[in-house]
């Protein structure tokens, strides 16, 4: 079974591969499931579509139900040959983090608006489904999809066993509908970039025609170069708030700018490290100063290397704010209550100029009295499906269980699989105002890997984490993408 024999494998990572090896040649069972038929204009095409939700039943070594993981899929009606029209799986990060964002804010059907009892849903014109068919994966832990029993979940949280359930997913999916001459694609955003790349190189039998990436998580930068990668998002967020001279130029040109500096000064200084002489450090803080929006002496203090932390807690100090770090643009006041990391962070969910109040009647609201969210409401009432337990839109306890496995290099693996397969192809989206998966710290990655430029699509927002956040970002994200599943356009 080449996705068991392919690979060398940790001891955790090994309990969570044995139950794969008899499932490659066959489809994985099936739990609850629904399906229902639904209609909507997508980028301007009418399109009739199923949406389907399945439970996959994922086996442990003994054979038994180890695991139940849901995915949602939309499959477009008389869409042509099945065997021309791509399908587009999509996962989020965390890890623990459902894909609720790129399901109901960027991709899916239908859009959520709002928040806690007045959310509410619209149709969604931005979304793939004139393109491509849409499978939307929630991995175990996450979302409706759990372990059969807590023990079971540790075979499911760690990098490999966490793609390897994944990527067996999703070839189930292609062998039980019929699509295995399909164009297939994957997206992880976040995390999930690291999960793209670990199934690339665990399951090569899925013959991937091309892997999105949004948010990219970089290779872990030991020393000092990860200081340069993060500067040119924090010189973006620094003009975004006002705190440096923008002169007519946009965010997007400081950020490029922040980026040469760092290729042709910065990055060389750092690296010479206790051997810079104190003149060409002063000389540097000086010219930091002008990107960052900090003191000259606040820079030197830090001896020219300035965490996200320094950055966020320093910038708007005068103000008694504090800046994002998935989106910088957003602020929090430094005296504010304390909060569990991650919803300390202002930038969490941080939407700025999307609607927040229904205008006209809503397509889809719910009755907060009968349903903990709109998202388990819009499953039980629109999709047909309900499992009697709630939706984990982000498990925090699956986060702190996470088996990283040393944290080694991931992006490598992209470049592996780009080598052994000429026609694989990537696609990559960042937003300049992100410090978690900093723009610049990702293109430094892929260039670090050797990824082809010929067959790389690299495409930056104006935005945060979540580069499809603003009507313009996901216009303009539909349409690259779009571009991307249909290369022979």
């Amino acid at each position: 079974m080449k996705l068991f024999k392919r690979t060398i494998l940790t001891s955790a990572a090994l309990a969570a591969a044995l139950w794969l090896e008899p499932v490659s040649a066959q489809e994985l069972e099936t739990g609850l499931s629904a399906q229902t038929s639904h209609e909507g204009v997508f980028d301007g095409v009418s399109v009739r579509y199923d949406a389907l939700v399945e439970t996959s039943l994922l086996p442990g070594a003994d054979g038994e139900v180890a695991g139940r993981l849901v995915t949602t899929s939309y499959i477009a009606h008389n869409a042509g040959e099945a065997s021309e029209r791509p399908v587009l799986f999509l996962f989020n990060g965390g890890p623990g983090a459902s894909t609720t964002p790129l399901h109901l804010s960027a991709f899916g059907p239908m859009r959520r608006f709002g928040k806690g009892e007045t959310a509410y849903m619209q149709p969604n014109p931005d979304s793939l489904l004139d393109t491509a068919d849409l499978v939307f994966i929630d991995p175990v832990g996450t979302g409706f999809s759990v372990p059969e029993t807590e023990e079971d979940g540790a075979q499911f949280w760690s990098r490999e066993g966490d793609a390897l359930s994944v990527a067996a997913v999703i070839e189930s999916w292609l062998e039980r509908h019929g699509r295995t001459a399909s164009p297939r694609y994957v997206l992880g955003q976040s995390y999930g970039t690291l999960r793209a790349a670990e199934i690339a190189r665990l399951a090569p039998e899925l013959n991937l025609d091309g892997v999105l990436l949004f948010a990219l998580v970089p290779d872990r930068q030991d020393g000092d170069a990860s200081y340069a990668l993060s500067f040119p998002s924090m010189s973006a967020a620094a003009w975004y708030h006002d705190r440096i001279e923008r002169e007519g130029r946009s965010a997007t040109d400081v950020f490029n700018e922040a980026v040469d500096y760092a290729q042709a000064t910065y990055l060389p200084a750092l690296a010479e490290g206790d051997a810079l002489a104190e003149a060409d450090k002063s000389e540097i803080a000086t010219a930091l100063s002008g990107f960052m929006g900090l003191s000259a002496p606040y820079i030197l203090e830090h001896d020219i290397r300035l965490s996200n932390r320094d950055f966020m807690f320093e910038l708007l100090a005068d103000e008694g704010l504090r800046t994002g770090q998935l989106d910088a643009r957003a602020t929090r006041r430094l005296d504010a209550p304390a909060q569990r990391p991650p919803y300390d962070d202002p930038g969490l969910s941080y939407h700025p100029g999307e609607p927040s109040e229904p205008e006209g009647e809503p397509a889809f609201s719910f009755d907060a009295d009968a349903y903990p969210s709109i998202v388990e409401a819009y499953y039980d009432e629109v999709l047909g499906f309900d499992p009697e337990r709630p939706y984990r839109a982000l498990n925090l306890d699956v986060n702190s269980a996470w088996d990283h496995q040393g944290w080694q290099p991931a992006i490598p693996y992209l470049a592996t699989a780009m080598e052994n397969d000429p026609d694989l192809r990537l696609f990559w989206a960042a937003g300049i105002f992100d410090l978690s998966t900093p723009a610049y710290g990702g293109r430094y990655a892929l260039d670090q890997a050797g990824i082809p430029a010929d067959r790389l699509t690299a495409a930056y927002f104006p935005a945060g984490h979540s580069v499809f956040v603003g009507e313009e970002n996901r216009a303009l994200l539909g349409e690259a993408v779009r571009a991307f599943l249909s290369p022979q356009n």
